[in-house]
């Protein structure tokens, strides 16, 4: 992973916005009728959107269009940038659709319009170059990508254009570095070795976002489920469920049906009435709470129930497991008094600690606020949109965190700290959720009788350990490589008998595993035995089970683990490591 100080960061956009001049330049030299678009700097380099006409440009396109970007920029020396009139910029890109698009706009707001040159190429743009592109620029740290389809403006019903990408780093070092880390994150996709490892599948019949899980992927959501059900269980959760749809006027309640309706799926019955298949949790939930009248001494009240939730993405968006229509959220909600909220959120803070450290996961916690500027996209005041998000930013000092801020982040019913996880491969992912709502047991009216007799308004913590089990096992897969740990692979141990004369002994080892709940295979096909283990391993099963003469003999094992050999033990004394291994859920 590459780490950059804000003037390196500041640097290197410039220079990967120059790449993006220098490469079309390169396009024009080559197809002067194409019409060039937009071309920013993007977080590994940068692009251009281009639109070539009747030419068709693949990737193999890309080594000329590379080799006259190194052939130019010596001659780039020194940008100059120039302040032009809308009539001169029309005329300069007379025939271009899209600058003049883009003129016209710039027009409209009453910006300057600026025009910026180096190396004999110039165009328009705000700025924001290297000085000296030849001095700044080694010739070994970029390199062109590969070519892609863009909408103009990102809009579908605009032309589709010609996306060209290119990777830019401050060293060619650098740039190898990330090319490495690419290559291995390609390795891990969990697209990839969800399918060679038989976790899940999709089917065109069933549709695009709606994964199928086999009997090994299920275990491992049940598995990871039944974790943090014991985490919160200990905590003092109750389980409860809830349908699968509901009338609207649940979410016009809960003010999800103003800001969401178009994301929903929707069912209309023979009766004429409408309904929803339901995108969240929550709304439910407060009808659980609302079924009685609630002393404070009842309080707090802490749902948990695991359910699919459905949302309707756009096609072009679903991607494996990361973004599906069918979303398993591991949803929990706590209804407490004001002064119960921080000893609650402190519970779920553990709880995520707990879960995540198992596996090797380091955390920051990101404190989502609203706009104080657009409070019409929020319910509520500011009064209780304050309060709440001071509760969350204590929290996290508390826990001995810095709060990272994020302006704007929070959903329209609270504020919420969001914790980041950082994997094997340097990348970090939004994970767990905790969030604090003064909003909704508002809007439904949820209240208990304190110690006056007086109704008491409650409020409401939304709490999400893996979120959606699926985008959290995207994650795990790339994470793990598909090395799961022992307690949490679907086969534990494969048992290999060298051949037939040794089948015998090798059942023996294979019944007492059994019987001690170790998810356990025995290979007796008729391949070799070297090919038996490649295959376990390939499998990524933790432990392989060797058995031949000399095992037989001494009544003992030989382990192959992943990272070591263990030869002549007795079969009681690897059960004795496997079941601590399992019980402390540690990564092996």
């Amino acid at each position: 992973m590459v780490h950059f100080s804000y003037m390196e960061t500041n640097k290197l956009e410039h220079i990967r916005h120059t790449l993006a001049h220098l490469l079309a330049q390169a396009v024009k030299e080559q197809y002067p009728e194409a019409q060039l678009t937009l071309g920013p700097a993007v977080d590994n380099g940068f692009y251009y959107d281009i639109d070539f006409g009747a030419e068709k440009v693949a990737d193999e396109n890309l080594v000329k269009f590379e080799k006259s970007m190194r052939k130019n920029l010596p001659k780039w020396t020194t940008f100059t940038h120039r302040e032009v009139s809308v009539d001169e910029a029309r005329e300069i890109f007379a025939g271009n659709v899209y600058k003049l698009e883009l003129i016209n706009e710039i027009a409209d707001r009453g910006e300057t319009i600026t025009l910026y040159s180096c190396g004999g190429f110039e165009d328009l743009c705000r700025g924001g170059h290297a000085e000296n592109p030849a001095a700044e620029i080694p010739a070994d740290s970029f390199k062109l990508d590969r070519v892609a389809g863009a909408y103009w403006r990102g809009d579908e019903k605009n032309k589709m254009l010609t996306r060209i990408y290119g990777l830019a780093f401050a060293t060619k070092a650098d740039l190898d570095t990330y090319i490495a880390g690419r290559e291995e994150a390609k390795a891990r996709d969990h697209k990839k070795l969800g399918r060679e490892l038989d976790l899940f599948t999709f089917s065109e019949l069933v549709g695009a976002g709606l994964p199928l899980w086999t009997p090994r992927g299920t275990l491992i959501r049940d598995l990871l489920d039944g974790f943090v059900w014991e985490l919160r269980k200990k905590a003092g959760y109750v389980r409860v469920d809830i349908p699968h749809i509901t009338k609207k006027e649940l979410y016009e309640a809960s003010g999800h049906w103003d800001k969401f309706k178009d994301d929903l799926f929707r069912i209309t019955t023979r009766e004429g009435h409408e309904f929803a298949m339901k995108p969240m949790n929550c709304p439910h939930h407060t009808q659980i709470f609302a079924r009685k009248q609630w002393s404070y001494r009842d309080m707090p009240e802490r749902y948990a129930s695991t359910t699919k939730v459905y949302r309707d993405e756009q096609s072009g968006e679903l991607s494996g497991l990361s973004r599906v229509r069918s979303i398993t959220q591991d949803d929990a909600h706590v209804f407490c008094r004001t002064n119960q909220a921080t000893t609650e959120m402190a519970a779920v803070y553990d709880i995520v600690a707990a879960f995540y450290g198992a596996f090797g996961f380091t955390l920051v916690p990101r404190l989502s606020l609203h706009d104080p500027e657009n409070m019409s996209a929020y319910l509520g005041t500011t009064e209780i949109w304050n309060q709440a998000e001071g509760e969350l930013r204590n929290l996290i000092i508390a826990k001995g965190g810095t709060p990272i801020e994020a302006l704007g982040e929070a959903a329209f019913y609270g504020p919420k700290i969001d914790f980041m996880a950082k994997d094997s491969l340097g990348r970090e992912w939004q994970v767990a959720t905790i969030q604090l709502d003064m909003n909704m047991p508002e809007r439904f009216d949820l209240f208990c009788i304190n110690e006056k007799g007086e109704h008491e308004r409650i409020v409401m913590i939304h709490a999400a350990i893996m979120g959606s089990i699926e985008r959290f096992l995207s994650v795990l897969i790339e994470h793990t490589a598909g090395n799961f740990p022992t307690w949490l692979a679907p086969t534990q141990v494969v048992i290999v008998p060298v051949n037939d004369n040794h089948a015998l002994y090798a059942k023996e080892i294979f019944d007492k595993l059994t019987s001690n709940d170790i998810r356990v295979e025995l290979d007796l096909g008729k391949d070799s035995m070297g090919k038996k283990i490649r295959e376990a391993k390939n499998q990524k099963t933790p432990y392989v089970i060797v058995i031949g003469d000399k095992e037989k003999d001494a009544n003992c094992i030989t382990v192959e683990a992943r990272t070591e050999k263990l030869e002549g033990i007795t079969l009681e004394s690897f059960m004795e490591r496997l079941k601590q291994e399992i019980d402390a859920k540690t990564l092996n």
